[in-house]
């Protein structure tokens, strides 16, 4: 490593992140040091940066929670990873605990995120530990034409989404509500339809509706222009006309925002499923007893479990979840000005901050 590692630094909530160099120190057994391919911009960052969302790491942190690259050096345990291409999961389990041992990684109390619990991506290397590093076939990437940083996305923006339509259970035939579809909600929509869901988007912008032409939704709706009652109405004219249920509508909750959140509630219908994926700090007013009397049910969606990460990189190699038109590329040196842009909803594809090589 010619040059010293340099990490950009959340100093505190709207101060400028700034570039420091930092020590790799000795790594324990079970570490890895990834080089950096890119790391993607969530909006959970720009939570901890705008919206006074609480860190578990005290500040000054490198934030950055969506990582790809290569491992460059390991611990006495773990030497096999040398020079693999690898996703780090966005959350990683500890993989020994009693609920871990039960199947529910995502809520092991002493999971480790980057950006959170340790140091994150916007930075040229990092350490974590090897467990859950889903590893790239580099041919395949490749001949797909898809380059490393792009797959950082795939550490929450993609597999989060997948888990949640994995846990809600969307099958062939079922119809699927999509609110918001920048981002995460894009995904879902693809991953949803690569399944056999039946995919209707809605979102404020057209712009991103069109996006999702051709790319996993069969109907778009624009709140904008339309109230719940009438979203609701024209969800059952198209399940109608397709022959669709009128009953056991899965919704995906992904924009993040009180409006959204009380839309995704209103079209509950008897047997539905409202999977929470977005977040948001606001306060939310909705008639839970709608739950028991549709018998309906809600879920919450925590990141996703490394084991089913490569599940998700094959839908992505083999061309069925599109990733490089969703996203756009600067570099890590921009950081500032991309956190202010995508926190002004001015960028139209996700953005992934590439350090300089």
């Amino acid at each position: 490593m010619s040059a010293k590692p340099v990490r950009w630094m959340m100093t505190g909530a709207g101060k400028p992140i700034v570039a420091m160099e930092f020590e790799i120190g000795k790594l324990g057994p079970d570490e890895v040091l990834v080089e950096i391919a890119g790391c993607g911009v969530c909006h959970t960052d720009l939570g901890y940066y705008y919206d006074g969302v609480r860190t578990k790491h005290a500040l000054p942190l490198t934030l950055g929670h969506e990582i790809s690259g290569r491992v460059i050096d390991a611990g006495a345990d773990v030497l096999s990873y040398i020079d693999r291409a690898v996703i780090i999961p966005a959350v990683i389990p500890c993989g020994h605990c009693d609920v871990c041992l039960r199947g529910k990684a995502t809520i092991c109390p002493n999971q480790k995120m980057p950006g959170n619990d340790i140091h994150g991506g916007f930075a040229t290397h990092i350490i974590v530990p090897a467990r859950g590093l889903c590893v790239v076939d580099e041919n395949r990437l490749a001949a797909a034409g898809i380059e490393l940083a792009d797959l950082s996305v795939i550490a929450d923006a993609v597999t989060t989404p997948y888990q949640a339509v994995v846990q809600a259970g969307v099958t062939t035939g079922d119809l699927v509500v999509v609110n918001g579809v920048g981002g995460v909600g894009g995904y879902a929509a693809q991953i949803a339809a690569a399944l056999g869901g039946i995919v209707i988007a809605i979102d404020l912008s057209d712009e991103k509706l069109a996006a999702m032409k051709g790319q996993g939704a069969s109907l778009s709706l624009n709140a904008k222009q339309m109230t719940p009652r009438d979203i609701k109405a024209a969800i059952q004219s198209f399940a109608k006309e397709r022959g669709l249920r009128q009953t056991e509508w899965i919704i995906f909750e992904c924009s993040g925002t009180r409006a959204g959140q009380e839309t995704a509630f209103s079209l509950l219908n008897h047997g539905a499923t409202l999977a929470v994926v977005g977040f948001t700090m606001d306060k939310v007013e909705v008639r839970l007893s709608n739950l028991m009397a549709y018998h309906a049910r809600a879920i919450g969606n925590w990141g996703c479990p490394p084991d089913l990460y490569p599940d998700v990189l094959e839908l992505v190699l083999n061309g069925r979840v599109k990733v490089t038109s969703f996203i756009e590329k600067h570099p890590l040196s921009e950081i500032n000005h991309v956190f202010e842009v995508a926190h002004a909803g001015a960028l139209k594809r996700r953005a992934v901050l590439v350090p300089a090589s």
